[in-house]
């Protein structure tokens, strides 16, 4: 086969990682990739929003697998333009995808499903919503209805922070049409998990477990990332809860979009909160997660490849369960300066060689490029440092060995992944 796989972070690094494990694949492509994709298929320097292009340079190459990393072109509708084209691709259509283009539309999706999540209301008038915020308990999370990189979820523990939060989104348009709507939704504590499932439209079938930090700082401090650090799989998580997080959420959620007239085939993505009243759903992504990717399929033994045709061909239901590897695995990402405000780039990255000699461990890359033959910081979220051990512990302690071999200016990241009980 030969594959391409739109994207150039750190979650596509992964999937052609994986990828190229398979059998049977005979050509990788990535567009647009980036240096540490490079090692393992040829980038192509398109862009993930140019759909177009990248529908006549799958027709001219003869893919017969295109794989989607990121949201914007499935909100683009790059999946309908290639099934249109008799291109086979993964992913949802852009009606589909909707679950994660807007939150409106996926909280209402819930609740019509009977699916457990936290309440919410909707505003778009800044003074309507200031009005709420004063009758309401805090903390209190604020949304953004449309996409923002991870960055569009506000929890505001005082009625000060919820206040800024409204008149950021609604009168300062810092997000611009994405937080033109926007959700205030009720806190709910407890242990956030996140849950990646295949489906093909009917079948589901979940993926390990993992947990990733959102929050820039350790112990959940600063702003919001679009993840700082993951681990999997997650102890808590017996085969009871899975059930329950299948039968409550996940497959209720396929079975709506289909009865609407979108089936839903591709990668979702449930983040879920575990509370005391039983799991509930807070999001649901369109696509695989970042950084969970990376801890995720380092532990998969089933060929990624199989899986990926029979979600495209409607034959998820006939595949052998998925096996997975024993032990655990860690992610650790390394981020700019700045980050996720205003991250500093163009900065040299050294040792990233010496971190790989550790046994175990796979650097991840993402926000890079290369200057002048030099590795260099092209983004937020710069690399993310995998590895994978015979249990957490062991994964940790690999993972933070690894990190101290890298260094570039500005360089943040958490010291707290896999620090709690999982």
């Amino acid at each position: 086969m030969r594959v391409l796989v739109i994207g150039g972070g750190g979650r596509e690094h992964a999937l052609v990682w994986k990828i190229s494990q398979s059998s049977r694949i005979t050509n990788i492509f990535c567009a647009p990739g980036n240096p540490g994709i490079a090692a393992l298929a040829k980038c192509v320097p398109i862009q993930a929003s140019n759909i177009q292009d990248l529908l006549s340079f799958a027709q001219n190459q003869s893919i017969d697998l295109t794989v989607v990393g990121p949201e914007a072109p499935l909100a683009n509708g790059i999946v309908d333009l290639f099934r249109q084209a008799r291109l086979r691709i993964f992913g949802p259509t852009k009606m589909a995808a909707k679950i994660e283009t807007s939150k409106v539309f996926a909280k209402d999706l819930m609740r019509r499903s009977g699916i457990p999540t936290p309440s919410a209301k909707t505003f778009t008038d800044a003074s309507q919503a200031q009005e709420y915020l004063r009758k309401h308990d805090m903390p209190v999370v604020i949304k953004a209805d449309g996409l923002a990189q991870g960055k569009g979820v506000v929890v505001a523990t005082t009625l000060a922070e919820a206040k800024k939060a409204v008149t950021d989104l609604l009168e300062q348009h810092m997000l611009g049409p994405s937080g033109s709507t926007i959700m205030i939704e009720e806190f709910v504590a407890g242990n956030e998990l996140s849950v990646m499932a295949l489906t093909d439209g009917n079948t589901v079938t979940p993926l390990l477990a993992s947990r990733d930090y959102k929050r820039i700082f350790d112990h959940d401090q600063g702003k919001n990332t679009g993840g700082m650090g993951s681990f999997s799989p997650v102890n808590s998580v017996n085969i009871a809860l899975m059930n329950r997080i299948l039968t409550e959420i996940l497959q209720p959620t396929v079975d709506t979009l289909a009865s609407l007239g979108s089936p839903y085939r591709g990668l979702l993505y449930a983040g879920i909160m575990l509370t005391p009243d039983g799991p509930k759903a807070l999001e649901c992504n369109a696509r695989f997660g970042d950084p969970e990717t990376q801890v995720v399929l380092p532990l998969l033994k089933t060929d990624l490849v199989d899986l990926l045709d029979a979600v495209v061909t409607h034959q998820l239901d006939t595949i052998p369960p998925i096996e997975w590897h024993e032990g655990a695995a860690v992610c650790v990402v390394l981020a700019s300066n700045g980050y996720p405000s205003c991250p500093d780039v163009d900065k040299p990255i050294y040792g990233v060689r010496k971190a790989e000699n550790i046994d175990g461990v796979t650097v991840f890359y993402a926000g890079t490029k290369m200057t002048d033959s030099v590795l260099t910081t092209s983004g937020g979220r710069v690399l993310g440092v995998t590895a994978t051990g015979s249990n957490h512990s062991t994964a940790q302690e690999k993972a933070y060995e690894a990190v101290a071999h890298i260094t570039f200016d500005g360089m943040q990241y958490r010291k707290d992944i896999c620090h709690e009980g999982v």
